[in-house]
């Protein structure tokens, strides 16, 4: 089975790891467990989102594990999706992931089946608040119902050890949101910092100066997610428009390189970039997570 589209020995030996990895994750199915003693998870932060290179493993544009095929995002740009998040332990600690990578079950990571690799993701405990920014590095989980697979430390920050799986919203994180201060960027979002357990929290980032435009000839929207899944997409869609009444809600449907369809959920066009700052901020009030502006 072909699971890179890359030719030559590279493309062979990436297509062998990959596949010998995806054998290791498919059996998860197998009992899992947690190491045994108590660690001090307030002392590992979370990761720090950063630009990296995508991972010449892991990343195939489609491949297919007990028949189901699946198809790798182009990029994680917009991702939002909520699911079931499970986790994986001490039986893959030291293996290698899809990636490459060595498992390290007291790191900040993630397995996702269609995030490329890397992917920086906030996830969410939706039963109880809790947060925490994972490197996605690895794939799976490859049941039904489940949308991530977290590393046990990023579980035991979650607080989801026990009952093993909790419901979860993951966001992709713009690497370019967190660039250093000073550099020109198109994103107009600033994103707050890993807030680290134990340690000082770390300052916002001031704001980057952002590129000119002409309010005349933009518009401007506020999307609050992208789903891969259009009914997820609709139950966000009914419950911005139930706080935003007058606001022109509604699913804008594109379609990403590799050909995988993403359903965006945005309000707008609004005529100035304040109209889009005061509706962000009203989203936000309202308990809507993470709306963003978009200039076209």
């Amino acid at each position: 089975m072909d699971w890179c589209t890359s030719a030559g020995p590279n493309g062979r030996r990436a297509a062998v790891l990959f596949s010998a990895c995806l054998l290791g994750a498919c059996s998860t199915l197998q009992k899992d467990r947690a190491p045994e003693g108590k660690i001090d998870i307030s002392s590992i932060p979370d990761a720090v989102p950063q630009m990296e290179q995508r991972s010449k493993y892991g990343n195939p544009d489609s491949y297919e594990v007990n028949g189901q095929h699946y198809y790798v995002l182009n990029n994680s740009q917009g991702y939002f999706e909520r699911g079931t998040a499970s986790w994986y332990g001490k039986k893959f600690h030291g293996k290698r992931t899809s990636s490459g990578e060595i498992y390290n079950m007291y790191a900040m990571t993630a397995a996702h089946r269609t995030l490329p690799l890397p992917t920086y993701a906030r996830v969410t405990n939706l039963k109880n608040g809790l947060s925490v920014v994972v490197k996605v590095n690895d794939r799976g989980p490859f049941h039904d119902n489940r949308l991530i697979d977290l590393s046990y430390v990023a579980a035991a920050k979650l607080d989801m050890l026990s009952e093993g799986t909790a419901p979860v919203e993951v966001r992709a994180i713009d690497p370019y949101q967190v660039e250093p201060a000073g550099e020109i960027s198109v994103h107009p979002v600033t994103l707050k910092t890993a807030e680290t357990a134990a340690t000082a929290i770390q300052d916002e980032l001031p704001p980057r100066p952002e590129l000119p435009t002409t309010e005349e000839t933009s518009q401007y929207f506020v999307q609050m997610g992208a789903f891969s899944e259009q009914k997820n997409a609709e139950m966000l869609r009914s419950a911005v428009a139930e706080s935003e009444q007058n606001g022109d809600v509604h699913i804008l449907q594109s379609s990403a390189a590799n050909g995988s369809t993403l359903y965006k959920v945005r309000v707008g066009p609004l005529t100035t970039r304040e109209e889009a700052i005061q509706l962000k901020e009203r989203l936000a009030a309202a308990g809507i997570s993470g709306p963003h502006i978009i200039t076209e």
